[in-house]
């Protein structure tokens, strides 16, 4: 078997594995250009409009570029942080221009914008029907930071709930919501959020920083931070173990889960740990690599490098069985983030 058919069956299983048990497998008709493949979000150069999404085949051998504006005929807005999905849709969020733009997630031709009631939006999650939007408002007041509640029927902002300092990435299980807050060395608490009332929880200490969450197998929360990796039982909400990182480690970012195991990036190095692990892995998958964001998806790899932040960014895939890389694209400025379609 040849590594690039390997490849193609193993992307395969993913989206098959990312659609929804209502669609039940029997829309055969295509639903459009971009059906299947890989979506990376841009930011693009901060104040200069151009951020866009690309859109990659399964194959990796075809690589289309500001789809958004190819489709649309329009520019897609400044700093594109993060995409969310539902099964018909793609929303993504502008954080300089402060709106989301709605689109056919299959043929990416606009539906709506989403642009009162945000203020510097961040990351969004579904959870019940409904979108959580994180905002900054302001960076220096630690007062009007707050998530937004988005009706997806209407595309409309329709509630807000304060958090602390800075939300950044969120994740919906049952029905709550943890929000990672801090950055830039501020913060280190995760909000829970209940989303049957729309109200604040509750604030969980862990590390400085918090960046990235992920849910494991047993439905226990994994909140990385800058120094820490933090394990949370979902039931009770409450911190079961606490694992510290060596003083090498200065920072770390990118947490994954995928088949019992958690990935993240620190000082140029890719760190595998198992869940059941309660201490720092000694052993690295990947070293010399150079990622602004990855995503790890059934033993693949998917590393986003932003090089110099002006000139087109690429995205690197490494198979983490050999730990070999079988793929090197050439992308858009700054690309951020990986997702499945």
């Amino acid at each position: 078997m040849t590594k690039q058919f390997q490849l193609l069956s193993i992307l395969s299983v993913i989206l098959l594995s990312s659609c929804s048990d209502d669609d039940d497998f029997r829309q055969f008709e295509p639903r459009g250009d971009y059906e299947s493949g890989i979506l990376i979000s841009h930011e693009g150069n901060f104040g200069q409009g151009n951020a866009s999404v690309s859109w990659v085949s399964n194959s990796l051998e075809t690589v289309e570029t500001d789809i958004f504006s190819n489709v649309n005929g329009s520019p897609l807005g400044d700093t594109a942080q993060s995409m969310a999905f539902t099964q018909e849709f793609a929303y993504i969020v502008l954080n300089v221009s402060n709106k989301i733009e709605v689109v056919n997630r299959f043929t990416f031709k606009a539906v709506a914008t989403i642009d009162a009631g945000l203020s510097s939006p961040r990351y969004m999650t579904i959870s019940n029907g409904k979108g959580y939007v994180s905002n900054w408002g302001d960076f220096t007041p630690d007062t009007d930071d707050y998530i937004a509640v988005i009706d997806l029927a209407t595309n409309t902002v329709t509630d807000t709930i304060s958090t602390s300092y800075l939300p950044e990435e969120l994740i919906a299980f049952g029905d709550k919501l943890y929000v990672a807050t801090g950055v830039f060395g501020l913060g280190n608490q995760v909000d829970v959020i209940n989303t049957t009332t729309n109200t604040f929880a509750e604030s969980i200490t862990v590390g400085t920083s918090p960046n990235s969450l992920q849910i494991d197998n047993t439905g226990s929360l994994w909140v990385l931070s800058s120094e820490n990796l933090v394990k949370i039982n979902t039931t009770t909400d409450e911190v079961v173990d606490t694992i510290a990182f060596p003083d090498a480690i200065s920072s770390s970012s990118d947490l994954n889960y995928d088949f019992g195991n958690l990935y993240f990036y620190a000082a140029g190095s890719v760190y595998k740990m198992s869940v059941s692990s309660t201490t720092f892995p000694t052993e690295t998958v990947l070293d010399n690599v150079n990622f602004y964001d990855m995503r790890v998806s059934n033993n693949f790899l998917f590393g986003l490098d932003a090089l110099d932040f002006q000139s087109e960014g690429t995205m690197t895939v490494y198979d983490l069985g050999t730990e070999q890389m079988v793929a090197n694209l050439t992308l858009d400025v700054i690309p951020g983030e990986v997702y499945f379609n």
